[in-house]
């Protein structure tokens, strides 16, 4: 994220309120309800501006109940949260949300309360900003007013494009809400009539509307900052420029005026606040990944390859073990798989450092005495008396793209003058559409820019304090317990990020990659007959760490009469697979009982490459458990044929009266798996259309009544960006 400070090219600082040694701050409370840790790391960075800003800011995590209390809570309460899955809470927040969800809760229960909030989401998905949109809406019913415009922040473009402007601006509306509050607890009598009597809520809503106003203005600013060729221009040092003479098209180590020449507004330098020392001692070390408990070790018992060799994208089938583990499952159900960052990317990071000699020495780390930044804590993922080397391993997710704070931090750790001055454009304000080209969209990670800027030299201590958590990979179960049981298959492609101007060496994705080279030895070739499962020996089999994330909703109907749709065009199958083995078991062993009828939509590029499951499917259909089967192949089209649907949308509109059908006379479900950023959002809008057709309404009227098949778990998505 970006905190802004107004700087020049020779200083970088920041504007403070100025507080007498013996003045006591004024304070406001910071709650975040973080799930892979971006809300928790924009709460912190607002919790470090607070200093600066003359305010005290009372951290805590939505999850920590017993140390904050808003039903007593006389202060501003700003609240950072994201959103996971389909627009559920992060799971720090799940509590909070079922506690102000009680319906037993009068109306006047938070009337006191005065709060701003910060959203976090992803337009990719279809419930954008969910949480934070519930939280929002529910402390509203229960009488909670804002001090300052509802943010939110979209992970599609860029959070730091309303995160920012939505930072800048709290300041002034904490202070006046600091004041409205304090002449009001001054007179509370009168207010108390003021509120029954709805006097109050005239002025708070000039107030909110004025903030909203301003929160605007900034924004447009920044769009306007962003994309106006007036942008203010004021020539840089000549020893700072990060133009080249030569350059005619700017790229990630050169920038071409007007950026060139601008005075830049850079982020606040984030304050340190870990040390690390490395000690030449003996640790006892495992390969292990750090765990909580939570993971259970289980062989690769198989795996399979589901593609051609020629095919875009390589599909590959793997078979866990979980016949010796406490694992129940259902089809559904998704699961994490613990990883490792790629061995050679972490040997030629230990290089870039030069740490290479030191990779088996122990890490010890401790907090800075002398740091600022508050409520500072030594990570909590990091295992005490690590190697180094176990530390990019399993520990720090070096592949992340790094945060603009990032890129500040690095800036004082780069001596060549150009190269300071680019690392400064590139985390500026004035820059942000180039830090989204050369940073951002090519997915670049912090040896990347290592390699770009070679005069950056950064110390450990801040990969320790910028590097995310290594986060778990998630992927859908593909199986039914009761067609394999001890057994959980899932499938998955293999991820290719190919080589760039700015990235010139093609990576595969962290665990894809990994897995793929971890199953190479069993690997069977598409199309051969599958051997018994665990053929080779259990030694030597590969072993991989995982935990169930059982699905709440994302399951077969209950009611087995109920009928459904199942929308999964590529590895997007995986789950139906397991849906469809389930189903198959269940007509075998309940021969009495009625069925409703079950359609597939699936589709991928090529019939004869790309096409998962294909013979397990068209045994559904021939046993009665798959009633309908609907594929198509976007590039399998030849010239003079018929027209064909060439996505699973358009099969869906070919198809609308069937699908209305089911879902608006029949009560059935509508299951959707797989890309987020471009089929769902497409399969939405076919689902609207004939949803809008059936019943002869407009579009608004057509997602309302989606938007209620939703609230009834009869509209249901598993996807992913």
């Amino acid at each position: 994220m970006d905190w802004w400070c107004r700087a020049g090219l020779e200083a970088v600082g920041s504007f403070s309120t100025p507080v007498m040694p013996c003045e006591v701050k004024p304070r406001f409370l910071l709650l975040y309800g973080s799930q892979r840790g971006q809300a928790k790391s924009i709460a912190e960075e607002i919790s470090d501006q607070s200093v600066e800003h003359g305010f005290v800011a009372d951290i805590c995590c939505l999850s920590q109940g017993d140390r904050y209390n808003l039903e007593r809570e006389t202060a501003p309460v700003v609240v950072v949260v994201s959103t996971t899955g389909d627009g559920d809470p992060p799971d720090t927040a799940i509590k909070f949300v079922k506690g102000i969800k009680t319906r037993t809760l009068p109306s006047d229960h938070f009337a006191h309360l005065r709060y701003a909030l910060l959203a976090l989401g992803d337009t990719n998905y279809t419930n954008f900003c969910n949480c934070g949109k519930t939280i929002d809406s529910r402390l509203q019913e229960l009488g909670a007013k804002h001090f300052y415009a509802t943010g939110h922040a979209d992970d599609g473009v860029g959070l730091e494009l309303v995160v920012d402007p939505w930072i800048e601006g709290l300041w002034e509306a904490v202070k006046k809400a600091l004041a409205e509050m304090s002449a009001s607890n001054q007179e509370r009598p009168e207010r108390a009539a003021a509120v029954q009597n709805g006097e109050l809520g005239s002025s708070h809503k000039e107030n909110t509307e004025a903030t909203v106003k301003d929160l605007k203005i900034q924004l447009l600013r920044v769009n306007e900052e962003e994309q106006s060729p007036e942008s203010p221009r004021t020539a840089p040092e000549r020893e700072g420029a990060g133009s080249s003479p030569a350059a005619l098209e700017p790229s990630l180590t050169h920038s071409l005026p007007p950026l060139s020449e601008s005075t830049l507004n850079v982020p606040a330098l984030p304050p340190p606040y870990i040390g690390v020392k490395l000690l030449d001692i003996a640790t006892e070390q495992n390969n292990d990944p750090p765990s909580n408990g939570s993971f259970h070790q289980v062989h690769i018992s198989k795996a399979a390859e589901l593609t051609r060799e020629d095919a875009v994208k390589r599909a590959l089938l793997l078979e866990l073990d979980i016949s010796e583990q406490q694992i129940s499952y259902k089809p559904g159900d998704s699961f994490d798989v613990l990883c490792p960052n790629n061995e050679d990317e972490v040997e030629a990071l230990l290089q870039r450092l030069g740490l290479e000699e030191q990779k088996n020495f122990t890490v010890q780390l401790q907090l800075r005495t002398d740091t600022k930044k508050k409520a500072a804590q030594i990570p909590s993922y990091i295992p005490e008396s690590s190697t180094l080397q176990y530390l990019l391993t399993w520990c720090l997710e070096i592949r992340s793209v790094p945060k603009k704070a990032f890129l500040r931090a690095l800036v004082d750790h780069t001596t060549d003058a150009a190269e300071r001055r680019r690392l400064q454009e590139l985390c500026s304000k004035q820059g942000s559409a180039d830090y989204n080209r050369f940073v951002r969209d090519p997915s670049l990670c912090l040896l990347d820019l290592l390699r770009a800027f070679a005069s950056c030299s950064p110390p450990l201590s801040l990969l320790v304090e910028h590097l995310p958590k290594l986060q778990p990979r998630s992927y859908s179960a593909a199986s039914s317990s009761l067609c394999h049981p001890g057994k959980l298959h899932f499938v998955f492609n293999v991820v290719e990020f190919p080589a760039c101007l700015e990235r010139p060496v093609a990576r595969r994705g962290v665990c894809t990659g990994w897995l793929s080279n971890l199953v190479s030895p069993l690997l069977q070739p598409r199309g051969t007959s599958e051997g018994p499962s665990g053929s080779a020996s259990a030694p030597s089999l590969p072993k991989v760490f995982v935990s169930l994330r059982p699905n709440t909703t994302f399951h077969l109907p209950s009611d087995p009469a109920v009928p459904f749709i199942m929308v999964g065009p590529g590895t997007g199958v995986s789950p139906f697979i397991g849906f469809l083995q389930h189903r198959e078991k269940q007509r075998q062993e309940n021969l009495d009982s009625v069925f409703g009828e079950t359609w597939l939509f699936f589709g991928c590029r090529h019939k004869d490459r790309e096409f998962l499951f294909r013979e397990e499917l068209e045994g559904f259909v021939a046993s009665g458990t798959l009633t309908h089967l609907k594929v198509c192949f976007s590039r399998d089209r030849p010239a003079g044929a018929e027209p064909e649907p060439k996505y699973v949308q358009d099969n869906l509109l070919l198809h609308s009266q069937r699908v209305a059908d089911i879902l608006l006379k029949k009560g059935g479900c509508f299951y959707v798996c797989g890309d987020a950023k471009n089929m769902a959002k497409d399969v939405n809008d076919a689902l609207t259309e004939i949803v809008g057709k059936e019943l002869q309404v407009d579009k608004l009227e057509a997602m309302k009544t989606l938007a209620g098949l939703r609230e009834e778990r009869r509209y249901l998505q598993d996807i992913w960006s």
